[in-house]
């Protein structure tokens, strides 16, 4: 039997017109709860289409490398692990290659 959630969330005005697996590797500790709010949050500021999945079997976690926890995993490969990102940093590790975040602007010309 496997310990693992599943929620498929759908932002309508995606930006990003890609679908992402996103997986929070931790036994459900704070930390972990930190992360998938911040996570969700950065999917969700950058428009992103996503499945957010929360692995708790130990024996899954390790099988991705993992050994310190809470640890995210983006289409199946580990960005980070032993500590809750930023939302901006959590941006960059979801944002594809090549992309860039769009730059504010001061008004000035």
């Amino acid at each position: 039997m496997s310990n693992s959630t599943t929620a498929a969330t759908t932002v309508p005005s995606a930006k990003l017109k890609r679908f992402m697996k996103l997986q929070i590797l931790g036994t459900g500790c704070a930390k972990c709860n930190a992360l998938t709010m911040a996570a969700e949050k950065a999917a969700q500021t950058l428009g992103l289409q996503y499945e957010l999945e929360k692995v708790t079997d130990l024996k899954q976690i390790m099988a991705l490398g993992v050994m310190m926890t809470p640890a995210l995993a983006v289409d199946g490969k580990v960005k980070v692990s032993g500590k809750v990102p930023s939302v901006d940093e959590l941006k960059t590790m979801l944002l594809p290659s090549g992309s860039e975040t769009p730059k504010q602007t001061t008004g000035r010309l």
